[in-house]
């Protein structure tokens, strides 16, 4: 999802198996990203779990865009180091879709694995080449080492480059 006014890109690397069930990004219970954007802006009011749609428009009135490096891929449970033959997605899409974006943020290694690729390929449909990347720690459970003030720091500190955090 984005928009034209997404400023930040979020890629993920491909969603786990809990996100897949409910279809919808980051439904893992334990996952941080839901609550890092609503400690981000404390001010207005991250809709319900069950308002998937709200919560995605609530997202883009930000300037987020949210996705995937990943178009599809092989994996058992939900761990990235289990993907198997995965195929990138072809960021060319959102060419004119987002006038405004500045930023790709990766959510993880995995998709920051694809960091180049990906900039080439916005910067390219996007006349943009100078388009910054940033890994961010994964908002994964499965990336413990980071505490939750940790990782919503690192997180701020993208949102507020770029102009996100009033």
């Amino acid at each position: 999802m984005a928009s034209a006014h997404t400023v930040v890109l979020v890629l993920g690397s491909f969603p786990g198996a809990a996100s897949l069930a409910a279809r919808q990004y980051y439904a893992h219970p334990q996952n941080h990203f839901w609550p890092i954007l609503a400690a981000l802006w404390p001010q207005a009011a991250l809709p319900p779990r069950d308002d998937y749609a709200g919560r995605c428009a609530w997202l883009t009135e930000r300037g987020l865009g949210l996705w995937d490096v990943y178009e599809s891929c092989e994996r058992e449970g939900s761990l990235d180091t289990s993907i198997r033959n995965a195929q990138v997605n072809d960021f060319a899409r959102l060419h004119g879709r987002c006038p405004r974006l500045a930023a790709v943020a990766h959510n993880g290694g995995e998709s920051f694995r694809h960091a180049h690729a990906v900039r080439a390929s916005l910067g390219a449909a996007q006349g943009a080449l100078g388009l910054e990347s940033v890994r961010l720690p994964s908002t994964s459970p499965a990336n413990a080492s980071w505490s939750f003030d940790r990782k919503l720091n690192a997180w701020a500190a993208l949102m507020a480059s770029h102009g996100l955090l009033t």
